[in-house]
């Protein structure tokens, strides 16, 4: 007996919007049927598994990334920070041959968990990568978002000499990968009122290299429970005509309680490790806040004396005076989890989240340690792409290069 999926579930099952769903069937790529009683409109799940065969559904028929490597393929990464994005493109099965970072307490993170990694430590400027040339497969980088000088009415790579992003391309362009991916803040969308994005996608166009539509990809749908967003930026060098399919999001959505205790995550309660104290007159004023309140759950005068001059501005400021409720995604972590903007405390302690905590809710694991000072392993790992994201999108590359070699060199 056929199996039948509604508009609604077939969205939410594919990422996709009503609207591309209703396209699709009138383009003949997903036809849709009107159901015998309700005549709504729903579709065969065959025909979407069919459709989407290059990713697989597991027995609740939720959707799967996960993709194996049919040969070995390698990564050089930019900007690796503490290796959030690494380790997870090492979870789905790619293999880092280069990092390079200029923070040197990332890179003696990178060193004591992976001392075969070879961590290329120092300014981007002063490295030259063409040895990589037509030996990796992909390049990656979180490069900062800078502002470029508009030389010209198309950006070229010369306007953005001086920039990060500028030494990105370069390595793209000495490496010629079949595939490079940026990732970035959300911010990057509207920075300088968009120039900045269409500057690098006009720079990666002149390298050689077809940009997919850009997406910002919301980390809770990609088994982490954290509201944090990344934008990806997607290159494809122009002699493969190929496309490239972002990871479907998942329908599960992991809270605080998945990520400090044992559970689906994770198969142990969070390890105890050192953290970051609030002082005394803080301590007074977020023990009147309830799990999931703010400043707003606290009396008005005290209100007004927390939140100084910021009590008569606009906006929400839901950031301040938070305190998280293990029934929900914890909020965006930052580099310092005490500053008074962006309060991340305890659910039932009044406390910042410890070093441990804070990675647990980046979903590192459990034995990937941070070098430096308490200060500098929050910096390193509020700064990180979540393991997991960098996973799932390790996997859509992972498919993307699988079908990349078996179409050029066809058995």
């Amino acid at each position: 007996m056929k199996e039948y999926l509604s508009l609604s579930e077939t969205s939410k099952l594919l990422g996709k919007s009503k609207e591309t769903l209703r396209r699709w069937d009138k383009e003949g790529k997903l036809l849709a049927m009107r159901a015998p009683i309700s005549n709504y409109r729903v579709y065969c799940k065959a025909d979407v598994q069919t459709l989407f065969s290059n990713f697989f559904f597991d027995d609740k028929g939720l959707i799967s990334n996960q993709v194996k490597p049919e040969r070995d393929y390698t990564v050089l990464e930019l900007f690796a920070g503490a290796g959030g994005l690494a380790v997870g493109l090492e979870k789905a099965g790619l293999k880092c041959v280069a990092l390079n970072e200029i923070d040197k307490w990332a890179c003696q993170t990178l060193r004591n968990n992976r001392p075969h990694w070879k961590v290329l430590e120092g300014d981007i400027k002063s490295f030259d990568f063409s040895d990589y040339h037509n030996k990796v497969d992909v390049v990656t980088g979180g490069f900062p978002c800078q502002a470029f000088s508009y030389a010209g009415k198309k950006l070229g790579l010369a306007d953005a000499r001086g920039t990060l992003f500028y030494e990105f391309a370069r390595v793209v362009k000495e490496v010629n990968p079949p595939i490079c991916i940026g990732e970035n803040v959300r911010g990057l969308l509207s920075h300088e009122g968009g120039k900045t994005l269409q500057g690098m996608m006009s720079i990666l166009d002149e390298i050689g290299y077809n940009v997919v539509p850009v997406q910002v990809l919301k980390a809770i749908n990609y088994k982490v429970p954290q509201k944090r967003e990344r934008l990806i930026l997607v290159g494809i060098r122009k002699d493969i005509n190929l496309k490239y399919e972002y990871p479907k999001p998942h329908k599960k959505i992991y809270n605080l309680k998945d990520a400090l205790k044992k559970g689906e995550l994770f198969d142990s309660n969070v390890p105890k490790s050192e953290g970051a104290k609030y002082p005394k007159s803080k301590i007074e004023v977020l023990d009147l806040v309830p799990q999931k309140g703010y400043w707003r759950n606290l009396p008005v005068d005290i209100q007004k004396k927390f939140m100084g001059g910021s009590f008569y501005l606009g906006g929400g400021k839901t950031g301040m005076a938070r305190r998280i409720g293990w029934d929900e995604p914890c909020l965006t972590l930052t580099c310092s989890p005490a500053q008074k903007q962006t309060e991340r405390c305890h659910p039932e302690e009044t406390r910042p989240f410890t070093v441990r905590e804070y990675a647990r809710i980046q979903t590192f694991p459990d034995d990937w340690t941070f070098a430096g000072s308490v200060a500098q392993q929050y910096k390193q790992i509020g700064n990180a792409v979540p393991v997991n994201l960098g996973c799932e999108v390790g996997y859509s590359i992972i498919w993307f290069l699988n079908k990349y070699y078996s179409l050029s060199n066809p058995k």
